[in-house]
């Protein structure tokens, strides 16, 4: 290839994870000529670093301990996990870091990949950089499309470079169970990740500037995660930072880590879950007036605010609006929509093309954090609505108390929370924490997005004996909080 060659197609996607995948099977759909350009593998974070592999290393850990409380199946459970089979486990679902399928499935959506570092070069042009040195320039009639998502936060840390420490990244793909692992953090990567390398046999210490897991979730469903992670054998720093971090054995020695509050630790390996930072400093912002490194602000079309013409948009992480692989695809497929849209010559006014405002990234975001317990949400919790002053009535019920839970775990601890809106008679948010909630959450986020009102939802009748029977519970709480006031 030359670095004179220019290509010219209607939509170019860069970064070729879910979210780029989604925006350019939507554009393509629409009879736009797309390319996407991927320096990494085609499939991206979540597939390979992130959701995928994080999930099929929590997995055995979750039912090994379900089962060991079981009656008649916890006699059955003879011995501790098999870390091997489970890495080996991991390594199928992540296709051996192998992308040949989701190229595969590019083609058959006649979207073209370009491998390479794409960066932009101007309005509607990109320069990508090709794995054999050469540079081909692109230009889009219509759209780009930033999907480039985030990158590991890494702290001003004394020492780091020597340390070589495990980021996300590291810790769904390592291949093996390191005897002793630290964990800056407090958050879910941090949460998930010592559920998981506990379970597989290594003494996992949680240091935390915080007081508590989770920050962003109810109180309760934290408390929850981490009696049950100290009696898993996690131990907990609270209160502290890791001050200064050295191996002064070289690669293969131990980490020697001093923290903020005087103590010393000692570790094997060292994950940094401190946050995540948008993958934008290599990507040309610069040519386009925007400043590289930093999240690129959207409007609710996803088109990048700042940036004159309507061309530019920035999808998923990137625009740090909610960073979850299912907002990034719901984003994906409004983007794709209105680029189509734009194309075609077509007003994106409210009364025709509300329905392609993109809203359930701001008011009703879900999310799982696949502990033990699980803890799932959306909405508001307690604390959002006191930060907005907005008053709701808070309403709880203990799972436990529900038939379906005690079939599905005889001792089952967890609990559910809704905020009801008592001027709209709505739910605004809710809460559940416990074994097997994760497929409570999509009826929950369709009661908070629908805003159905609370005497309809009387008429939503649960299955008996299932968990979901907390539904009616919680509404029964509800109809007595408000006749004994």
């Amino acid at each position: 290839m030359s670095d004179k060659e220019t290509r010219t197609y209607d939509v170019i996607v860069l970064g070729a994870g879910p979210v780029g995948e989604n925006v350019a099977d939507r554009t393509r759909a629409a009879g736009l000529s797309t390319v996407i350009v991927e320096s990494e593998l085609v499939g991206g974070e979540c597939s390979y670093w992130a959701c995928e592999p994080s999930k099929a290393l929590l997995r055995p850990g979750l039912l090994y301990r379900e089962a060991a409380g079981f009656p008649g199946v916890a006699s059955a459970v003879t011995g501790p996990l098999d870390a091997s089979a489970v890495l080996a486990h991991r390594d199928r679902m992540v296709s051996d870091w192998d992308d040949q399928g989701q190229v595969d499935w590019l083609n058959s959506a006649k979207i073209e990949l370009l491998r390479g570092h794409g960066r932009l070069d101007g309005p509607r042009r990109v320069a990508v950089r090709t794995p054999d040195g050469d540079t081909v320039h692109l230009t889009a009639r219509h759209a780009v499309a930033v999907c480039t998502g985030t990158t590991a936060a890494l702290p001003d840390l004394p020492g780091l470079a020597e340390v070589r420490p495990w980021t996300s990244r590291e810790a769904t793909s390592a291949h093996r169970v390191p005897g002793r692992l630290a964990i800056l953090g407090a958050g879910v990567v941090a949460t998930e990740m010592a559920a998981a390398w506990q379970a597989l046999g290594a003494q996992v210490t949680l240091i935390a500037r915080q007081s508590r897991l989770l920050g962003r979730v109810e109180s309760f469903a934290a408390d929850l995660v981490a009696e049950r992670l100290r009696a898993a054998g996690v131990e907990f720093r609270f209160g502290t930072t890791i001050a200064a971090a050295a191996r002064p054995g070289g690669p293969e020695g131990e980490i020697r880590l001093t923290l903020a509050d005087g103590s010393d630790l000692v570790a094997d390996e060292l994950l940094l879950a401190t946050g995540r930072a948008p993958r934008t400093a290599a990507a040309g912002l610069d040519t386009v007036g925007l400043t590289p490194g930093e999240w690129l602000a959207v409007d609710d079309s996803y088109t990048v605010t700042g940036v004159d013409g309507d061309w530019l948009y920035a999808v998923g992480d990137v625009n740090h609006r909610a960073l979850l692989t299912h907002q990034g695809k719901y984003q994906a497929r409004i983007a794709g929509a209105v680029i189509a849209a734009r194309a075609a010559g077509q007003s994106l006014d409210t009364a025709r093309w509300g329905r392609h405002t993109g809203t359930a990234d701001l008011e009703a975001v879900p999310q799982v954090v696949f502990t033990d317990p699980e803890v799932t949400a959306v909405g508001l919790t307690t604390e959002d609505a006191a930060r907005a002053g907005r008053e709701v009535h808070v309403v709880d019920y203990e799972i436990g108390q529900v038939a379906g839970a005690s079939q599905y775990d005889p001792d089952y601890r967890g609990r559910a929370r809704v905020l009801i809106d008592p001027s709209r008679q709505v739910i605004v948010g809710a809460t559940f924490a416990g074994r097997g909630v994760a497929e409570l959450l999509h009826s929950a986020t369709i009661a908070v997005t629908g805003e159905v009102p609370i005497d309809r939802l009387w008429h939503a009748v649960p299955s008996f004996p299932t968990i979901s029977e907390v539904w009616l519970r919680l509404l029964e709480t509800y109809r007595d909080q408000r006749h004994s006031s």
